[in-house]
């Protein structure tokens, strides 16, 4: 049940693996994670390939290398060969500019030992450069091979089609957007940059899909839990009291949506997100577990109906109202 990512030519699962947890505890993100032994990473990217996922996505800033690197290595050691497996990475550009980018990709090229960079990604918008001179620097990327396609994360719907303005000048196109959407975010559907995406064929990636965990529903059925938080989610609004309490009514009917598929409430939740917008949205949870792995993968292998995809997204929008 592959689809084709946006207009590029690489027929992707609906569901990637995220790898940020793959950090090592390094760096400035990397350290909300927690050091994963590398046969624990393996095990993870092997559950993963072997549930139908057939990509994963990293980036530069995810322990400054230590994700690629140990997903390369992981891929390495399993016999993964490049026709089974897609990577997308991405170059974090924050206090940088695009002269930045050719500098660095054989970094980027070293750490993933000889993988292939089949999506490359500016991972935000705030650079000391412009849309114009990064988007430049990408496409040189990809005319000297070492690249085969081009996407941006968090972008607005303006600067999403600026970038693809300028690619399109080099016979190019931007093939994808990495942005926040799940059942409880939905604000791209409100700002333009779905109805974008839509408009040019560029592709959805949703990041934090289960809102950092929080629609397993193992927050709210074991409210010990919430003491238990550490890192970013400790300081997330999602995690607010209030808000578990909020979001009541939808983590009961993904349970029981759950039971009558005999899945999980996060295969649900999972499943809801790459179908309620056609092909348009991929999603990338993370797993620290092979069983979490095993679960992310099966979320492919059932489809709910019309009507339950209209339910569970008219819920969200009712816990938005109160």
């Amino acid at each position: 049940m592959k689809r084709k990512l946006g207009s590029s030519e690489l027929m992707l699962s609906p569901i990637g693996l995220g790898c940020w947890q793959f950090s090592k505890g390094k760096g400035m993100v990397g350290r909300f994670w927690p050091d994963l032994d590398a046969k624990e990473i393996e095990s993870i990217v092997k559950a993963s390939v072997d549930g139908g996922n057939n990509w994963f996505d990293t980036a530069e800033a995810y322990g400054n290398g230590a994700s690629e690197q140990q997903l390369s290595s992981a891929l390495n050691n399993l016999g993964m060969k490049e026709e089974q497996v897609h990577i997308a990475t991405k170059w974090f550009p924050f206090l940088r500019v695009a002269e930045n980018i050719p500098i660095t990709i054989e970094k980027r090229k070293a750490a993933l030992q000889g993988w292939r960079i089949d999506l490359y990604q500016i991972h935000q918008p705030y650079s000391l450069s412009s849309i114009d001179a990064e988007m430049k620097q990408m496409a040189n990327l990809v005319e000297k091979d070492h690249i085969r396609y081009i996407g941006v994360s968090n972008y607005s719907a303006t600067q999403m089609r600026k970038a693809d303005q300028i690619l399109r000048s080099r016979g190019l196109r931007l093939v994808s957007n990495q942005v926040r959407f799940n059942l409880l975010d939905r604000s791209i559907e409100q700002n333009g940059i779905l109805e974008t995406a839509k408009e040019l064929d560029i592709a959805i990636i949703a990041y934090s899909p289960l809102e950092q965990g929080l629609l397993t529903g193992k927050f709210h059925q074991d409210s010990a839990r919430m003491k238990q938080l550490t890192g970013f989610r400790k300081w997330l609004p999602s995690f607010n009291r209030r808000n578990v309490q909020q979001t009541k009514p939808l983590i009961n009917r993904l349970k029981e949506l759950a039971d009558q598929y005999k899945v999980s409430s996060t295969q649900i939740a999972l499943n809801w997100t790459i179908h309620v917008h056609g092909d348009t949205i991929f999603a990338i949870p993370g797993a620290t577990k092979v069983q979490q792995a095993e679960e992310n993968s099966n979320a492919m292998k059932f489809r709910l109906t019309e009507d339950e995809i209209h339910e569970l997204s008219q819920l969200s929008i009712d816990i938005k109202k109160k």
